[in-house]
């Protein structure tokens, strides 16, 4: 059975896509702790992310570098803070949050409400920003 991140890959379910390219896919958490809050993931279904073969783990922190850089340059923060939980969902992923102290990601707190529209003109925004 396909995880929820497949199906997005798939456009199975829609997602507010940031960069993408032949292996990796970024993208917004429609969950967000902070604005710009980005899932990164492997277009290959991997449970855990240590399980991931050494040249494409280097390639997907490569991509998550890029797309961190890409948020810095529209979401105003102090840096771009990077955790990997794995539990959630049985695919890697790693979450990209803007933060300006270390309680900003803290999964206990409120997440966002932002409308499709703010979530789009958010996406769009980083997107541009994002080089390959």
């Amino acid at each position: 059975m396909s995880s929820i991140f497949t199906k997005i890959i798939n456009g199975d379910i829609p997602s507010y896509k940031i960069a993408e390219n032949r292996y990796f896919y970024a993208f917004l958490d429609i969950s967000p702790l902070a604005k710009g809050h980005t899932l990164v993931i492997p277009k290959k279904e991997t449970d855990y992310v240590f399980d991931i073969e050494d040249d494409e783990y280097k390639d997907f922190f490569l991509f998550a570098k890029k797309v961190a850089k890409a948020i810095n340059k529209v979401i105003p923060c102090k840096k771009v803070g990077l955790t990997i939980i794995g539990l959630e969902v049985k695919h890697a992923h790693i979450h990209l949050i803007p933060i300006n102290s270390i309680y900003d990601m803290d999964f206990k707190q409120p997440k966002l409400k932002l409308s499709s529209d703010e979530f789009q003109l958010i996406a769009d925004k980083i997107s541009k920003e994002f080089e390959e």
